[in-house]
């Protein structure tokens, strides 16, 4: 199977664990801009030798282009798109060694957070791969009483979740690795809500496992695949359901945090077009958020051109 037409998970991770080592012992040893330096072979190597990666960043930034005549998105380019995932990418490791703080994040939605941090009811906390989600460990630090816990499908980037490891992270956030939502997964995810708990999914990338309901929505003015997972088991559980954005804009991160549903209720006889609905809603948000800092979002495969036939995910 050519790679282009593979899953994202199935994608081969690029990189080596030595070339992240290399790239964090120049910021550790001389700072960000020396990293900057090193990173522009980095990325440039990366750029030629991943066709796939670098073919998804051109279409991406088509669409960005057709969707707003902002004048300032005529300047954006895939290579630029790459530098600023390596940087990013940097942030990544900095927030789980504790490197950036309060002081570095700016919440812009207090009224929300408070609710958060004063809520004995836990809930679901929806993200994407736009910006740095890492950066909710900062949640734990702004909240005391956060309790997060994440799912991840990671198996697709063990070398850098390898050193992701190493760095480690705060005690009030949890990693659950899981490649479906399985009725077993449920409950445990229940009954931490129940205690208070906050479970974050991301909601733009496809099921690994291919065997997730999907729905066909907009997004940037095409025709996309998104996940109804988040969504589903909000519904199961009965709890509230949050987005949470977070951008990097004039070197800080901006916290975006949006109450989606107080909970979702989806009448059994109307559930694929409610669910289509709401995964609708979903993608207005992430495209409204993705045209602020289009070079923020980081799902480099051919995310308009899956080869995951809607109808038979539907079938599973």
């Amino acid at each position: 199977m050519k790679e282009a037409n593979r899953h994202w998970s199935k994608l081969s991770e690029s990189g080596t664990v030595m070339g992240m080592k290399l790239l964090l012992a120049a910021y550790h040893i001389f700072g960000r801009f020396s990293f900057r330096v090193i990173l522009f072979p980095v990325m440039s190597y990366y750029y030629v030798k991943n066709s796939v990666a670098r073919q998804a960043s051109k279409q991406y930034l088509v669409q960005i282009g057709l969707c707003t005549p902002n004048p300032e998105h005529e300047s954006l380019s895939s290579f630029k798109h790459f530098l600023t995932f390596g940087d990013i990418i940097l942030d990544k490791f900095l927030v789980w060694m504790g490197k950036i703080g309060r002081e570095d994040v700016v919440f812009e939605t207090p009224a929300i957070l408070d609710r958060l941090d004063a809520s004995e009811q836990g809930g679901i906390i929806v993200v994407s791969h736009l910006g740095n989600v890492e950066v909710c460990n900062a949640l734990g630090q702004q909240l005391k009483n956060i309790r997060l816990t994440l799912l991840v499908n990671t198996e697709h980037a063990a070398k850098f979740n390898s050193l992701m490891d190493k760095a480690g992270g705060s005690p009030n956030i949890k990693v659950l690795q899981v490649k479906d939502i399985s009725p077993a997964t449920a409950m445990v995810l229940s009954e931490r809500i129940e205690q208070g708990e906050y479970v974050v999914i991301a909601s733009d990338r496809t099921p690994a496992t291919g065997q997730g309901r999907v729905s066909s929505v907009n997004f940037l003015g095409k025709a996309a695949l998104m996940p109804q997972g988040a969504f589903i088991l909000g519904n199961i559980l009965k709890c509230p359901v949050f987005l949470m954005f977070c951008l990097k804009e004039k070197g800080r991160y901006h916290i975006y945090v949006e109450l989606f549903a107080d909970q979702l209720k989806i009448i059994r006889q109307q559930r694929d077009t409610a669910l289509t609905d709401i995964v609708q809603r979903y993608a207005n948000r992430l495209q409204y958020y993705c045209l602020k800092e289009p070079l923020q979002w980081f799902n480099f495969y051919p995310f308009w051109d899956q080869t995951v036939n809607k109808e038979e995910a539907l079938e599973k």
